[in-house]
């Protein structure tokens, strides 16, 4: 095979011209005779590794460092909301064409919050990381004078909008996830008093004591975890305390746990809650070489991301994942209400639904997480049916018996829940 000419050809060659029928066969492209996952094959995730400086995990990827593929956006102040979602007035960063390219640099929360004392610099120098490991963006978004209310905004760092040009509300966006590099050689796992699978319970301790703010972040008293991540057997891990002469050693697996487009309301949307049009999702399995679909509310559809992941458990049960920095590049593309390529023969979609090349991910979501598994099997039962011409009970039959139906968080307000239909069930990406 000729060798592309330039790292966008390489990117253009791993996802351009997939249907959804056979849903990204690069992940068959990225994965065949190789032991690596899909995205350490990824074009640019070399930058991940510091090969040659004896540093044992990934790199520390500054802003602007690399070869950023497509139109770059970084996370500086002016381009980011803190704990907020876009909406309808939020003015785009930049603009894409349908089908094109966009990388973000994304900045993980965790490090720069107020119990943390909003310093990452002092915060990341109290678990032994130089100043100079800190990333840049991360400090400069912690000095601005950004207002950020830790008890009542959401945590994240969201990065965009970027407009997608063309773009109708009863449109669809189709978001592939072509690359996705880490950008630091650790993370952090935060729990948080009143929130995670269990309040009231974790942290173990006293809970937060008068004068808690960011000059006194220990009377926040929440525990957060310093997580390396090293090269172990090849592969990148998080490595955990156990006792002596033994940790937990788990590789990570990037994704992004906040994709989304905005809701046509002009009034504030916080960050935690997944919504219709996506946003706080944390569903793990969208990682390289998957797709995202979105129903598109606004003109120009004003996509964002956040909240990075190395790793997530399904349920995120202490409150968050393995939270840290990731560049992340997507292909947007519109498809327009209507078109044969949105999962389910729909006009539009009522919800989220995601791909992988093994997976249809019919997804549910509300603040009963009994209302969200019932979501997500009729979002199930209209896919068969309305995709593959299966008889409702029918489909309904094989739910039961073949379908897992996977909690995808329980601590976001909104809970989630997904299926993962099994495409080789239907002979479909053999």
């Amino acid at each position: 095979m000729q060798r592309p000419e330039s790292n966008e050809q390489a990117f253009t060659l791993l996802d351009e011209g997939i249907g959804r029928r056979d849903l990204l066969k690069a992940g068959a492209v990225l994965g065949a005779g190789a032991v690596a996952p899909a995205w350490m094959l990824a074009p640019g995730a070399t930058e991940a590794f510091a090969l040659g400086r004896g540093d044992p995990g990934p790199s520390l990827l500054q802003p602007g460092e690399g070869r950023p593929v497509g139109r770059y956006v970084p996370s500086r102040p002016d381009q980011i909301m803190w704990g907020y979602l876009p909406n309808n007035r939020t003015k785009q960063v930049a603009s894409v064409r349908s089908g094109g390219l966009v990388t973000f640099d994304t900045v993980s929360h965790e490090g720069i919050l107020e119990d943390q004392g909003r310093d990452p610099i002092k915060y990341f120098a109290t678990k032994g990381v130089r100043a100079e490991k800190v990333l840049r963006d991360a400090r400069a978004i912690a000095a601005a004078p950004i207002a950020h209310d830790f008890d009542n905004d959401g945590p994240h760092i969201v990065t965009g909008p970027v407009s997608v040009i063309g773009a109708k509300p009863g449109d669809v966006l189709k978001i592939d996830v072509v690359s996705l590099i880490p950008r630091a050689p650790y993370g952090v796992i935060s729990s948080r008093h009143g929130k995670g699978a269990l309040p009231g319970e974790y942290p173990q301790n006293a809970g937060p004591q008068p004068g808690a703010s960011k000059e006194r972040p220990e009377l926040y008293n929440n525990v957060s975890v310093f997580t390396p991540v090293r090269r172990i057997d090849g592969r990148l891990k998080g490595v955990l305390p156990v006792r002596q002469n033994l940790a937990a050693e788990f590789p990570i697996d990037p994704f992004m746990g906040l994709m989304g487009v905005a809701l046509d309301t002009s009034e504030p949307v916080n960050s935690i809650p997944p919504t219709v049009a996506g946003g706080n999702i944390d569903i793990r399995n969208l990682t390289v070489g998957s797709t995202l679909y979105l129903p598109v509310f606004v003109p120009e559809a004003k996509f964002f991301v956040g909240d990075p992941h190395f790793v997530q458990g399904d349920g995120e049960v202490a409150l968050t994942a393995l939270e840290a920095p990731l560049r992340g590049t997507f292909r947007l593309t519109t498809l327009p209400a209507g078109s044969p390529r949105i999962p389910s023969n729909r006009p539009s979609l009522p919800l989220p639904f995601g791909e992988t090349a093994d997976y249809w991910i019919p997804v549910g979501l509300n603040r009963d997480l009994d209302e969200a598994m019932k979501q997500a099997v009729r979002e199930s039962i209209a896919f068969l049916s309305g995709e593959l011409g299966m008889d409702r009970q029918v489909a309904y039959a094989y739910l039961s018996a073949a379908t897992d139906y996977v909690v995808s968080q329980v601590v976001d307000r909104t809970k989630g829940v997904h299926a993962l239909i099994r495409k080789s069930d239907f002979g479909a990406g053999r």
